[in-house]
């Protein structure tokens, strides 16, 4: 009987494999894909090994929220310092180093898309773009006659 290619993915190794290539982004199809099987077989295997099923999970719910928070961070603006470096040359020695020679904090502002993007995923009823609106009672239309 052969042997299962589910087995290699159960290893210790397997597993890290599986969670890392989750916790990069890349789908259920690339992840069959490098793991030499069908999409079809990857469900599979997930359905019938918690152990994939939870790596696979692990991996996508870090990338998640580092996403959500690389958003959060875009919409509400942030500093930073940027650095530049330069290499110097020593006129006697003549060793060169690398030497921090501007250190400037730059800020990037809120981003209106970004905060958009967010409210209408977090708060749906008051930001989404169609509104429901409900009517009760009855509407009567009036009756029109049309000459003879």
């Amino acid at each position: 009987m052969a042997k299962s290619k589910a087995a290699e993915w159960l290893t210790e190794d397997g597993l890290l494999r599986l969670e890392a290539w989750a916790r990069d982004g890349l789908t259920d199809a690339q992840i069959a894909h490098n793991m030499g099987v069908s999409t079809v077989t990857l469900y599979d295997y997930k359905n019938k090994h918690v152990n994939i099923f939870n790596a696979l999970k692990s991996g996508k719910e870090v990338i998640d929220i580092q996403v959500e928070n690389s958003l959060f961070k875009r919409a509400m603006g942030y500093k930073y310092t940027e650095v530049t470096k330069e290499r110097i040359v020593d006129p006697v020695t003549m060793e060169s180093r690398i030497t921090v020679t501007k250190e400037v904090i730059k800020e990037v502002a809120p981003d209106v898309t970004a905060q958009i993007f967010w409210l209408k995923n977090r708060k749906p009823k008051e930001w989404r773009d169609k509104q429901d609106i409900e009517h009760s009672g009855e509407i009567k239309m009036p009756t029109i006659v049309i000459g003879k």
